[in-house]
């Protein structure tokens, strides 16, 4: 169970290398697969791959990212569309509001907590949000970039193999792929709140 996994660390390069290991799996699988189907959206909507690769890099996040592909196909007003991806991407900032608190540690420049902030996105948060009172605080930081920026360049390979593969594969494949994410963000939640349930029924017998 993940809740048993040992998560002692000696120094920072052990904790982002654990990061890494933990990403590289079924959270950076799900993550490519929905930007597989971001890239393809790119390439099908006309615009080049650079735009989709500054896209992931700057932005990582993909209903945010929809939907800016999506309102620049159409000829949207740039208020119009910085309304919108601004409004779908305010999730964010809740759960930065979260989740770098339990970032911080001893001997961390602010800097690096706003360089932090940008990586912060649901499949990382959520990693940090069940595991993160697991690790001293100390090596919490490390083990979020080693996670988070493995995620991150899945996602840049994705949307760059996704461009490329477009036309490949059916329509409603590539868009079915983006919403696998937040699809698997759930069923994690889902599972973890079961064991919430169950440590709270040991608890009051």
């Amino acid at each position: 169970m993940r809740q048993t996994r040992s998560f002692d660390f000696d120094t920072q390069s052990q904790a982002v290398r654990r990061g890494v290991r933990e990403a590289l799996g079924v959270p950076a699988v799900v993550m490519a697969a929905s930007f597989l189907g971001f890239g393809a959206l790119v390439r099908e909507s006309g615009f080049p791959l650079w735009f989709g690769l500054a896209s992931t890099a700057t932005g990582w996040a993909l209903p945010g990212q929809v939907a800016l592909v999506e309102l620049l196909s159409v000829g949207a007003s740039i208020v119009a569309i910085i309304s919108v991806v601004a409004l779908t991407n305010a999730r964010l900032l809740p759960m930065t509001v979260a989740l770098v608190p339990l970032l911080r540690g001893p001997g961390y420049r602010r800097w690096v907590y706003y360089a932090a902030s940008h990586w912060i996105a649901v499949t990382a948060w959520a990693e940090l949000m069940r595991n993160g009172h697991a690790i001293d605080r100390a090596w919490r930081l490390p083990y979020f970039f080693g996670y988070a920026i493995t995620l991150w360049a899945a996602t840049l390979i994705a949307t760059a193999v996704g461009f490329l593969m477009a036309g490949g594969l059916p329509a409603y494949v590539t868009l079915g792929l983006v919403f696998i994410n937040p699809i698997y963000f759930m069923l994690v939640f889902a599972a973890d709140l079961r064991q919430r349930a169950k440590i709270l029924a040991r608890c009051r017998r």
